[in-house]
């Protein structure tokens, strides 16, 4: 795809995932498309986990497992972790703002940015925020301190059809003044 609205049109959360591995090097592909996202002062407020074994993949998933829901992930072969880390401004920002005031816009461009990533190298991703924090946190020796953004399940989607979007009409937000 060399068109961007075409990439962002096809990508979708992905709930049917195929029995295939996920490439490392595709992996890695997506993390470096997150990294190089912007950041408010270039702050980079964020961290990575990829868990890719398959041991842990089927740990990850189980925390997802929430009143009966997200039972796609069982078949996920992939999980981005993202963490919320401290946003270092620069020191005049810092003096007016709190230090995060930017980094949930940062952090959402970054799950983004990696998700764009994979839908280009043709793998389906489903971004998650409902999942058992705690859980997670021990599983993957995550600190207290430190906040979990999301979680982003990946795979190679088990077909190539493109749901219809349901969005609200351009009109109904967008105004050129």
């Amino acid at each position: 795809m060399s068109d961007f609205l075409e990439l962002a049109a096809r990508r979708q959360s992905c709930r049917d995932f195929a029995d295939k591995p996920v490439e490392h090097d595709k992996l890695v592909k997506c993390a470096e498309a997150a990294r190089l996202s912007p950041s408010g002062c270039n702050s980079q407020p964020w961290s990575l986990i990829v868990v890719e074994s398959p041991d842990k993949v089927k740990e990850v998933a189980a925390t997802t497992q929430l009143m009966g829901l997200n039972k796609h992930n069982d078949d996920a072969r992939a999980f981005f972790v993202v963490l919320e880390e401290h946003a270092k401004l620069m020191p005049k920002m810092a003096q007016l703002v709190d230090s995060q005031i930017f980094a949930k816009g940062d952090l959402g461009g970054f799950v983004l940015s990696l998700c764009l990533e994979a839908e280009s190298q043709g793998l389906g991703t489903c971004i998650l925020g409902l999942f058992d924090r705690p859980k997670l946190r021990e599983l993957l020796g995550i600190p207290d301190y430190k906040p979990i953004f999301l979680l982003v399940s990946v795979g190679y989607p088990a077909s190539d059809r493109v749901r219809d979007k349901i969005r609200r009409p351009a009109d109904d937000f967008v105004r050129y003044v």
